[in-house]
């Protein structure tokens, strides 16, 4: 089997999921780690067991003995580290949102294709065994025809003003907060498990926390809520804490959904239902292994994973007995899977988010800012 070395870019929360999702999979080493500093790259790297360190990301890019990078930066740093790692011939996987704007992201889709390197958008919440089992479901028709979808994608990290991260700066994480980074999951979704496009938006953002106190030093993700008040500043806030959008999918289908960043007791709430002319189904990554199916005439249903009880298609997204949680870890394996496949070979099939995703993404974020500013709705065009 061929051995595959990849650089992590990045040290965060996501920096630590990539490396050990990347380790399951036994063909790939992580060769090295980039991040913004000599001390935080040696620490991660000593922490992670990675062999080599550094600040210095563009020498990551270049180096010939790297062939795949993931990006798990601020957004505002994805374009160009992604941009470089193409034009010195690597495979990228990229998290989301992609880019700052949907021009970047058409320039990274563009160069990918004309370098021929392969390219993911690290959407990895498509790949719970429980909802491709319910695009399985929505592929052979037992749904029947799409007519609703609605839901939500609710967190409570940052319900206090004394709660900070570098995504409330819009310079590091773009415009949109709440929206870009689980709004964005919540519209690749809906599109993934129904084959249906989102065609026009109607949004609302709002930020409640007008000013934040952020800590005088740095604070990962999900975390810092045990600060005294002395290591805070006042800082002006713009982006949003929480966000409403309408939308039409597809001819003839409909949706609302909403983010929020302060709703409390909300861990990582992302709950979706897709309703049809024959039945309904219902997720909650709270609860992954579980899968509400509902029905006008019948009992409604609990099923529980069980990859012998699946479509043969969405069983192979579940790699353990029935009874055996497969969770938020597995999901980005699952997807990361596929991506080195295709890294190991141009001709294997394509079967993960890829950059086109991303700027399908950055484009409906954009569509929602643009409503949100002007109070209506706004028509999808790629």
């Amino acid at each position: 089997m061929q051995k595959i070395r990849t650089a992590m870019i990045g040290t965060g929360f996501m920096g630590i999921v990539h490396t050990e999702a990347i380790r399951r999979l036994g063909n790939i080493e992580v060769a090295t780690v980039a991040a913004s500093s000599e001390a935080k790259a040696k620490a991660f790297a000593e922490q992670m067991y990675i062999p080599a360190a550094t600040a210095d990301w563009e020498s990551v890019m270049r180096d010939p003995g790297v062939q795949a990078v993931h990006i798990c930066t601020p957004n505002a740093l994805h374009h160009p580290m992604a941009k470089l790692a193409i034009e010195n011939g690597k495979h990228v996987l990229c998290e989301k949102p992609l880019t700052m704007t949907s021009g970047e992201a058409r320039e990274l889709l563009q160069l990918a294709e004309a370098k021929g390197v392969a390219h993911a958008t690290n959407h990895n919440l498509r790949y719970y065994p429980a909802v491709q089992q319910i695009r399985q479901m929505v592929a052979a028709g037992e749904l029947g025809e799409i007519l609703a979808v609605q839901g939500t994608y609710s967190q409570d990290w940052l319900l206090y003003d004394t709660d900070y991260n570098w995504r409330i700066e819009a310079e590091h994480n773009g415009k949109l907060r709440a929206m870009g980074d689980i709004g964005s999951h919540w519209m690749d979704m809906v599109q993934h498990l129904t084959a249906l496009p989102i065609t026009s938006v109607c949004g609302e953002l709002t930020t409640f926390h007008k000013t934040r106190k952020k800590p005088k030093g740095s604070v990962q993700t999900f975390t810092g809520k045990t600060l005294s008040p002395d290591e805070y500043q006042h800082i002006p806030i713009d982006t949003d804490d929480f966000g409403a959008v309408l939308l039409h999918l597809g001819d003839r289908a409909r949706g609302a959904f909403t983010v929020s960043q302060i709703s409390a007791g909300n861990k990582n709430s992302f709950r979706f239902e897709i309703y049809g002319t024959k039945s309904g189904v219902a997720w909650n990554q709270e609860r992954p292994d579980e899968l509400w199916i509902g029905h006008r005439n019948s009992p409604n249903q609990v099923i529980v994973k069980d990859g012998s009880l699946f479509h043969p298609a969405a069983a192979a997204f579940a790699e353990l007995p029935g009874g055996h949680s497969e969770g938020y870890d597995d999901s980005h394996k699952n997807l990361f899977k596929r991506f080195y496949r295709r890294v190991a070979d141009a001709g294997a099939a394509i079967d993960y988010p890829t950059f086109a995703d991303g700027l399908r993404g950055m484009v409906l974020l954009e569509a929602v800012a643009e409503s949100s500013a002007r109070r209506g709705w706004v028509d999808i065009a790629l």
